[in-house]
């Protein structure tokens, strides 16, 4: 079973296609149509909604410093409902545009709009509407994200912090209207705290999306569906006693959502050719676009083993570089990019500014490193990164048949990323297969890390090529001792310029030596000519951007050195 608000009112689902996405569930199970059918790709933003995960009875108490309860209260965010599956919502409040306005009386003319409404009213930022829903949902969220984060802090909403410009125009990133050319919509984003702040001056009762919902029924209802959560590797005469019963079942099509990593090993054992699905922002499509009925779904979603990062102590032979042992970061393959973002800002900061390149909020909410990593994509964007610091990749294994007992439920095996991509679309991953975590090996005082991707969009677009080149100098900073080069948008799959790495190697640290290099690219990799761009302006623009890594190194050198 799942269960979930909608619109705050409770929803339990257990007989439900679990190919059922968020959008498909609103406009033809609820009639809920005021969100939009757009591109159907997670392109377009027109149907994008608000969702807010709601507290568990398990959920840890957070603390402040001086160890006082800190508001716990879970961010707003926004998600493409054309490609999330309905399931991803358990344990969520899901809203819709309809939901935002205060209308008790459900009279039009006597609803009290929400400022992001009313801002789209006054500054004229619909036309044909059709995109509207989409926009007000995402201008909406980042309004009560900045309201939840200074009601503590300022005494009233008037001390509020306003919205800058840049955070109204990264908000709406995801959303593409044709009609208005943008001004409006963004001038309706930054007049919507001015709304908020002379609405509680004259005392007007506006609707507090962050309203405190009965989820105790919620939890003590999802407990007693799910069977008892026997550990996989238990002994057991009876097989039934102990297995998990699936959340979603419909015509035979079955989705699990296990709650540890033990429930997951015993479900794929016993369905190693499930479809296991993350986030799905790529997955998701597969049901829009080429509309196929997934039979059997893992979702990873309740999963928090996956959704944690560390550091740990990681030696050479995990690592393709002659190294002593020394820190990595570990990221569960479940965490989503907005969740990685606060520790790649701390650890990778030069990997953390490229986010904003990648994808949309709606996605980046959603996606997940495993996900991005397994989907094999030769365009993905975050494969040329990690194999240019050099990361590993934690698999496991599940036996899908055990014999005996005592037989070891799964095998684990951490291995360089540069070894799991095989041919196009195609990895390391096995039936009964799937992604524990990432371990990339933290950055060094000589070595330095340079990313650039180029797309026909600045935001929200798939990578016509991507550099990400990790340079390692001497201790004077005169020579490349090391040089790692990850390609994406190249080949068929992400891959190291090994001959350009080669090429580098030994070398002064100075621009002739970058531009000898890039003559070496060839060598490496034949692209491709498709509707992103020609083999030779990839080819051209790579070799550019080597050259460009080289002149940030030199001038990162002299300003050390100065």
């Amino acid at each position: 079973m799942i269960s979930f608000y909608l619109n705050g009112k409770y929803h339990e689902l257990t007989q439900l296609n679990p190919n059922t996405t968020v959008l498909e569930y609103l406009r033809l199970h609820e009639g809920q149509t005021d969100t939009k059918e757009g591109c159907g790709s997670g392109d377009c933003g027109a149907c994008t909604v608000m969702a807010q995960r709601l507290p568990s009875t398990n959920q840890q108490t957070l603390n402040d410093e001086n160890g006082n309860e800190k508001n716990a209260t879970p961010p707003f965010y926004t998600i493409n409902s054309c490609i999330t599956l309905v399931s991803l919502m358990d344990g969520h409040h899901l809203m819709t545009a309809s939901y935002l306005a205060e209308n008790p009386e459900h009279h039009p003319e006597r609803a009290l709009l929400h400022p992001a409404q009313q801002a789209m009213v006054e500054c004229h930022g619909s036309q044909c509407g059709f995109c509207t829903p989409g926009f007000v949902m995402s201008l909406a969220c980042v309004y009560e994200n900045n309201r939840m984060q200074t009601s503590s802090e300022a005494a009233s909403q008037s001390d509020a912090k306003q919205l800058s410009y840049d955070e109204v125009v990264a908000s709406i990133s995801g959303n593409l209207c044709r009609c208005t050319g943008y001004r409006p919509i963004i001038e309706a984003g930054l007049l919507m705290s001015d709304i908020g702040q002379k609405r509680e001056a004259e005392q007007s009762v506006v609707k507090d999306l962050t309203i405190s919902l009965a989820t105790d029924a919620m939890g003590s209802t999802k407990e007693s569906a799910v069977s008892a959560n026997a550990p996989a590797e238990a002994e057991s005469d009876n097989v039934e006693s102990t297995a998990i019963a699936p959340a979603l079942n419909d015509a035979g099509r079955q989705l699990y959502i296990p709650k540890s990593l033990d429930e997951l090993n015993q479900i794929l054992a016993a369905n190693p050719q499930a479809t296991i699905w993350a986030g799905g922002t790529d997955l998701g499509l597969s049901v829009t676009q080429h509309l196929i009925d997934h039979e059997i779904i893992i979702q990873l979603s309740g999963i928090e083993a996956l959704k944690s990062w560390s550091l740990s102590d990681a030696n050479s032979n995990t690592s393709t570089d002659e190294q002593t042992k020394s820190q990595s970061l570990v990221l569960g393959a479940g965490m989503s990019y907005k969740q990685m973002l606060p520790v790649l800002e701390q650890y990778f900061p030069s990997f953390a500014q490229v986010f904003e390149r990648i994808a949309s909020p709606q996605i980046r909410n959603m996606g997940t490193i495993g996900g991005n990593i397994a989907n094999a994509s030769p365009i993905g964007d975050l494969p040329p990164i990690l194999l240019a610091l050099d990361a590993s990749i934690h698999l496991r294994h599940c036996a899908p048949n055990r014999e005996e007992p005592s037989h070891a439920p799964y095998t684990d095996e951490i291995i360089p990323l540069s070894a799991f991509f095989l041919d196009y679309k195609k990895t390391k991953l096995q039936a009964g297969s799937y992604i524990v975590a990432i371990h990339i090996p933290l950055m060094q005082d000589h070595q330095h890390l340079f990313i650039h991707k180029i797309s026909k969009r600045y935001e929200d677009d798939i990578s016509a090529c991507l550099l990400a080149a990790r340079l390692d100098v001497s201790a004077d900073g005169a020579i490349i001792d090391n040089a790692k080069l990850g390609l994406g948008g190249m080949a068929a799959i992400p891959l190291l310029a090994v001959h350009c790495q080669q090429a580098l190697i030994g070398q002064a640290t100075d621009v002739a030596s970058f531009e000898q290099a890039a003559q070496v690219l060839s060598a490496d990799v034949t692209p491709m000519t498709d509707v992103r761009a020609s083999r030779e302006y990839r080819m051209h623009v790579v070799q550019r951007l080597l050259v460009k890594c080289g002149k940030q190194l030199v001038a990162e050198r002299q300003a050390e050195s100065a």
